[in-house]
């Protein structure tokens, strides 16, 4: 019995080795399955998880950059504002007649403007294009917004053309209706359109120097009629805050004729400033307007613009003819009063919270064709500052929803 069972050992030992040593070359083999499969499945989780909140969770809209970015070009960066103006037989994008909030002043064609060529001009940067204009996902994209323009009136015309821009994608126009019942005009200070359908405003507030209108201190000198507090901002500028939108322009209004010939000067702290230069002035009134955007407006929420000086084309000694082109010039012409661009982009660069400058001054300059002349309410004024609508202003607003 002894012997038999000894006789068995050996094969009954090596065939459990064989068998312990097959087991576990299979569990090696199940462990090295497991350990693969587990990575595969790590990996197709992480996977399904990134794809769910990539679409889930909406990337935040950095709008600028990217329309930059999508419109850059290999020879070069998209500079929005260096570029020149091209023919477009698609143009223009409204009829200012069948737009009621455009101010007959700027309506050239209706005040017997002949030539139409001034209409087919579109603006074209240089690296880049400006997104065709869509007016339904513009629309779409101010639902329940408010707009807010300041200054003076050649903001009132960016206003007017924004509106009439839009009105051509409504199809019901009288729910687009000023809130007040006004009829478009200069001499009111506030003005507010409403889009019913879309649940948006776009507003206009008159401030041609964004800062307030002071008394005459005791005892001055008798030339001196008004003063401009230039330490003080306009006291309607609470109205400004609590928009989505914001944009500024001040220029026209800070020169001698307008100033110091009409009795104006400056005050700065309740003290009058008779020897203050126009440029000084100018240069301490946009640092007011930049320390009450940084401690009152929450560029969170408001996206902030300021429009920069658009160049006249009045010409002669005195600078008082206005001759109007046929076509835009070949070269533009650039005129001192960028002075004031300068010190926009120069106040605009040093600020701590978010202000996009829109610097219009060159695409201005060519258009000596595009003003509103002769052809306007008061055909014995002729008018080499202001622009006729359908025109220039459009290209602003353009350039103003490709940010959007």
């Amino acid at each position: 019995m002894l012997n038999r069972v000894y006789s068995a050992s050996p094969g009954y030992f090596r065939s459990s080795v064989n068998w312990a040593h097959c087991k576990r070359s299979r569990f090696r083999s199940i462990n090295r399955f497991n350990v693969i499969s587990s990575c595969l499945f790590i990996v197709l989780a992480i996977t399904c998880v990134y794809i769910y909140l990539y679409e889930a969770v909406p990337s935040p809209v950095i709008l600028e950059k990217n329309t930059i970015n999508d419109l850059q070009e290999s020879n070069g960066i998209c500079d929005l504002y260096d570029g020149t103006w091209v023919v477009d037989e698609t143009y223009p994008l409204y009829n200012a007649s069948e737009c009621p909030f455009a101010e007959t002043s700027f309506n050239c064609l209706a005040n017997g403007r002949r030539d139409k060529g001034y209409l087919k001009w579109k603006w074209k940067p240089k690296n880049c294009d400006i997104p065709r204009f869509n007016v339904g996902v513009i629309l779409e994209k101010l639902r329940g917004k408010r707009i807010v323009f300041v200054g003076d009136s050649l903001s009132r015309t960016q206003w007017e053309s924004m509106i009439c821009l839009l009105m051509n994608g409504v199809e019901d126009k009288k729910s687009v209706y000023e809130v007040n019942g006004n009829k478009i005009s200069k001499k009111i200070r506030y003005l507010s359109v409403r889009f019913h359908s879309f649940n948006f405003t776009i507003e206009f507030y008159r401030s041609v120097f964004l800062v307030k209108i002071g008394s005459v201190p005791k005892r001055s000198p008798k030339r001196v009629r008004s003063t401009i507090k230039l330490d003080e901002l306009d006291g309607i500028s609470s109205k400004w805050i609590d928009s989505d939108i914001l944009v500024f322009n001040t220029g026209h209004w800070w020169n001698r004729a307008k100033l110091f010939e009409m009795g104006c000067y400056f005050k700065v702290g309740g003290r009058l400033k008779l020897g203050m230069s126009t440029m000084s002035a100018y240069t301490t009134a946009l640092n007011t307007w930049a320390s009450w955007v940084e401690n009152m407006v929450d560029t969170d929420r408001t996206r902030v613009f300021f429009r920069t000086f658009e160049g006249s084309h009045w010409s002669g000694q005195n600078g008082h003819t206005c001759e109007v082109t046929e076509k835009p010039l070949y070269r533009s012409n650039m005129e001192y009063r960028n002075n004031f661009s300068d010190i926009i982009k120069s106040v605009v660069n040093n600020m701590s919270v978010p202000v996009t400058t829109m610097y219009v001054t060159p695409m201005g300059s060519f258009r000596s064709d595009a003003h509103v002349g002769t052809w306007s309410d008061n055909p014995t004024v002729p008018d080499c500052s202001h622009w006729c609508l359908p025109g220039v202003p459009d290209a602003w607003n353009q350039i103003l929803f490709s940010y959007l």
